[in-house]
């Protein structure tokens, strides 16, 4: 594979997982602290009504973890396609 197509083919890759994880980083914060809240309320997590948390501190929590992954799928990408150091 030449360059310009290992290159390409990267970053093809790398969007289609930053979009992955964007939608669902979506889904999280809006879905769940707004669209589907009055039925996430019924569930209490630490005492607080689960809609309340989501909006609160959980979209906060998954995007911290999103980050953790898009790490890791990063490197594996890099190895993938010997761009890792």
């Amino acid at each position: 594979m030449d360059k310009q197509k290992k290159a390409k083919a990267y970053w093809k890759e790398n969007i289609k997982y930053v979009s992955i994880l964007l939608v669902i980083w979506a889904m999280v914060s809006y879905g769940a602290g707004i669209v589907f809240k009055d039925e996430l309320n019924e569930f209490r997590l630490g005492g607080f009504k689960l809609g309340f948390w989501f909006a609160q501190q959980g979209a906060m929590y998954v995007f911290v973890i999103l980050i953790f992954i898009y790490v890791r799928l990063m490197n594996r990408l890099d190895k993938k396609y010997g761009y890792d150091e």
